[in-house]
């Protein structure tokens, strides 16, 4: 098998779904994100280890910049959910954990509190899995999820993604307790459902 220069993959500068355009971070964009977090902070303390703490603004702008940083570098591929007329910010996805040599991807996402319950999560993990396989090569697609959270690890099984296992006590909690964590897979776009 040929070696992966990821530096040298094309990506495309966005990503569109019905609803939405799926973009890389940029500077400047540490405001909407600040924003989706403080208004969603209850919810994303609960499940996502890096929400233990609410960060100010120049935290968020850096954060942007580094995603950018890291996208451009292509060792991770964070991925901003915007609505396609107003460019309003949703949340955000993206594929990470990459292991370029399989090509294996995981996608994580969040979506802000006044957006939850619409589909957009979905959409997006919809979008960017079919992304992953016919752009990517992907061989395999994952989603982790916190075993208790329902609403996050039923986006993977309405999708069509496998649940392979629970792995039992492998993470903590931004509170610091143990977690189980569920584990999801797609190995052919052909499982893939709509959203």
């Amino acid at each position: 098998m040929d070696r992966v220069e990821p530096l040298l993959i094309e990506l495309p500068s966005e990503i569109l779904t019905p609803r939405m355009r799926l973009v890389p971070p940029a500077p400047g964009d540490g405001l909407s994100v600040n924003r989706a977090i403080a208004e969603s902070f209850p919810e994303l303390n609960r499940w996502m280890d890096w929400a233990s703490t609410m960060p100010t603004l120049i935290e968020s702008e850096r954060f942007v910049r580094d995603s950018a940083a890291r996208f451009l570098r292509r060792e991770d591929l964070p991925l901003f959910l915007r609505k396609r007329d107003s460019g309003e910010f949703i949340g955000a996805s993206g594929m990470h954990r990459i292991d370029w040599q399989v090509p294996r991807f995981e996608i994580g996402y969040w979506c802000r509190t006044s957006m939850v319950g619409k589909g957009y999560v979905g959409e997006a993990v919809a979008a960017i899995t079919r992304f992953a396989f016919e752009k990517l090569s992907a061989a395999r697609v994952e989603i982790r999820t916190d075993s208790q959270n329902a609403r996050s690890f039923r986006v993977a099984e309405r999708l069509g993604f496998r649940l392979e296992g629970i792995m039992r006590r492998d993470a903590r909690t931004p509170q610091g307790t143990l977690r189980d964590t569920r584990l999801y897979s797609m190995v052919d776009l052909t499982d893939l459902r709509s959203p």
